[in-house]
């Protein structure tokens, strides 16, 4: 399942799934609730982590050519993927659970390793059913 952000304007970032033919709809939510969805059981709190190394040369090479006006799309791609690894996790852990969304998610992004070689991204959560 590919996980998508939007941001509505009364209710902050919500993470809607756009979900693999005949895969269940997972909601997942930074928000603690879903307005139109009531609460109907709590599942227990959920995770889901990502760890990527980075490789020597292309950080060496991000610095050198990726960098237009102080960003760099290498490592914007390595965040982007390391946090839909997270989040696909963490939406499997709540699907263990009997849950069908996560409310509360909370993303966590560390620089792990020797010499900070590797990046981290947790997601964690509380599994519901609505």
């Amino acid at each position: 399942m590919r996980v998508v952000a939007a941001r509505t304007p009364e209710h902050g970032r919500h993470f809607s799934p756009v979900p693999a033919k005949g895969a269940l709809t997972m909601i997942l939510s930074t928000t603690p609730t879903l307005e139109g969805h009531p609460i109907l059981e709590y599942r227990g709190i959920v995770t889901g982590e990502a760890i990527l190394g980075a490789h020597i040369f292309k950080d060496l090479f991000a610095g050198l050519r990726d960098i237009v006006g102080g960003r760099s799309a290498t490592y914007e791609r390595e965040l982007s993927a390391a946090r839909e690894i997270a989040l696909d996790e963490l939406a499997d852990a709540a699907r263990k659970r009997g849950g069908n969304a996560v409310v509360g998610i909370d993303l966590d992004y560390e620089v792990v390793g020797a010499n900070g070689s590797m990046l981290m991204v947790t997601a964690s959560g509380t599994a519901v059913v609505v």
